[in-house]
């Protein structure tokens, strides 16, 4: 079995990632405390790779780090690798997703991803990283209690027939969400690793 810490105190992503790793091959843990972690990358892949690597020097143990965002094609440069810090400091996840949706008023290309890329930093030599991706677009208004973040104003394209957010679709997402598909991938080829 392999043991991560997540190099994260987003509570929200521990509890989603210990849904999602089989426990059997795979266990996340919460890190014993809280890193800040300057996230000055220019890609996900980098910044995954800052926050791991900064929570293995610190702690000497394999490191899970996920860097994530929300990518929307009529606002290219205002959220994706800045999506939690969209609008400015003091915004909640509701007044975030809020202002999104006031941005996109009137906008008819509402195309938008999810990416997450994971970053498994074993030890110096051994750095992995897998990605996912959920495609769909952005809603017309704030919908859904599951969920976090920009999940009540996303729909996947798996279900825009039904025109459901994330936030509608929790155990949908447990399976599709980008976070999934990324996990899915690094569990895969952790396991065949053991």
């Amino acid at each position: 079995m392999i043991e991560l810490i997540l190099a994260s105190g987003n509570a929200h992503k521990a509890e989603e990632f210990a849904e999602l790793f089989d426990p059997k091959l795979i266990t996340v843990k919460a890190a014993p405390e809280k890193i800040d972690v300057v996230e000055d990358g220019e890609s996900y892949f980098e910044n995954a790779l800052l926050k791991a690597k900064a929570y293995y020097d610190k702690f000497k143990v394999p490191v899970i780090a996920d860097d994530s965002g929300l990518n929307v094609a009529a606002l290219p440069t205002e959220l994706g690798l800045h999506s939690a810090r969209f609008g400015g400091d003091g915004l909640k996840d509701r007044d975030r997703a809020e202002l999104l949706l006031k941005k996109m008023d009137g906008i008819a290309n509402r195309e938008a991803f999810f990416s997450c890329v994971l970053c498994v930093y074993m030890n110096e030599k051994e750095i992995f990283y897998f990605e996912g991706r959920m495609n769909g677009s952005i809603g017309y208004s704030y919908r859904g209690s599951t969920g976090f973040g920009y999940d009540p104003v996303f729909i996947p394209t798996d279900k825009a027939e039904e025109g459901l957010t994330v936030a509608e679709l929790h155990e949908w997402k447990q399976k599709n969400s980008h976070r999934a598909v990324a996990t899915g991938f690094a569990q895969k080829f952790l396991g065949q690793r053991n």
